[in-house]
């Protein structure tokens, strides 16, 4: 399993701080790659610069499509380029090849706020599959990647997060969470554009 499924199963089973939003996820999803990439030596950071070495060869279509995506040659791509390039429509991707629980059929945001934890599923009969366990048992060590970039995508729980070990690791969830900040800036805009426009339309 990679970081990217393990947190799209976190994100469609457990609790939400706030709806998820698909560009939000995706963002994640993005930073999660790029995560796998760093630390099974297919990539480098050079500051902000993702060097690509050798193609990974993984056995998950996607990560392997995300190592393929990779700027070849100098300057490289921006840590912040990539989770926008990779990101778009990267939930709807891992969406669509995630296995829901029992009886019920993937949305385009995965927010399902009665849910409970993964760990919490992980005996259900429904929920309990080896990937959820596996997933589960990562969420409940404290795996700091992918609490992080569950926080940032909204699917975490509040609270202080473990930071990671490794210097690379922790420039990409800042990177994660810059990126989604932005999005969430873009939005807050449109919606005070849109009102004001609706303003202009209802005034006398």
């Amino acid at each position: 399993m990679t970081t990217a499924r393990d947190l799209m199963i976190v994100t469609l089973d457990g609790p939400a701080a706030r709806p998820v939003e698909q560009g939000d996820l995706s963002l994640a999803l993005a930073g999660a790659e790029l995560a796998d990439l760093l630390t099974g030596g297919y990539v480098t950071l050079d500051g902000d610069r993702v060097v690509p070495g050798a193609r990974p060869a993984t056995g998950d279509r996607l990560l392997d499509e995300a190592g393929a995506a990779l700027v070849d040659g100098p300057p490289y791509e921006t840590v912040e380029d990539w989770l926008w390039r990779r990101g778009r429509g990267l939930a709807a991707a891992y969406a669509s090849e995630a296995e829901p629980p029992a009886g019920e059929r993937h949305r385009w945001t995965p927010h399902r706020p009665a849910r409970r934890s993964p760990a919490d599923t992980a005996g259900d009969t429904a929920a309990d599959t080896p990937a959820r366990r596996e997933a589960a048992g990562r969420w409940a060590s404290g795996d700091p990647v992918l609490r992080g970039l569950a926080a940032a995508a909204g699917a975490g729980e509040p609270g202080e997060l473990p930071a990671p070990d490794d210097d690379s690791l922790t420039a990409v969830l800042a990177a994660v969470n810059d990126a989604v900040t932005e999005l969430e800036a873009v939005r807050q805009r449109r919606r005070i554009e849109d009102a004001a426009f609706d303003n202009i339309w209802r005034a006398p």
